[in-house]
């Protein structure tokens, strides 16, 4: 049975559910601790007592929301972790955002489906997503 517990991941769990889907690349791990401290909320899914599945919100908490680093581990997936996750995620917007929010993220090509199904459309107009990564 899958558990959701209403918070940010640790590294340690973050660090786990990156080496299951292959994304350990995809994060700065000698930073990445202060960036989950910053986190506006977040979600980690439990199994038979380790960690499978993680997400969280960054953002300003009133306007603008993110959806960043949903990731499942592969041996967990096809139970609808990903989800519920967002689900969640969302749920946490709709209660603490002052006024309408916008909620935004990137997606992984596999994970499109997800997203669609719970009502994200892509930005190929306006807005038009864009990114810059700049170096410190």
């Amino acid at each position: 049975m899958v558990t959701f517990e209403s918070r940010v991941p640790s590294v340690e769990e973050q660090r786990a559910v990156a080496e299951a889907v292959g994304w350990l690349d995809h994060f700065d791990w000698e930073t990445i601790g202060g960036s989950l401290e910053r986190s506006l909320h977040g979600v980690v899914a439990t199994q038979d007592g380790r960690t499978v599945g993680v997400g969280r919100l960054v953002g300003d908490g009133v306007r603008y929301c993110y959806v960043q680093d949903v990731m499942v581990d592969p041996a967990a997936a096809e139970q609808g972790i990903a989800t519920s996750i967002v689900e969640r995620l969302l749920d946490w917007v709709r209660e603490a955002a002052p006024a309408d929010a916008v909620v935004g993220l990137f997606a992984s090509p596999e994970a499109v489906s997800v997203y669609e199904g719970l009502g994200f459309t892509a930005a190929d107009g306006d807005p038009l997503g864009m990114t810059l990564s700049v170096r410190g």
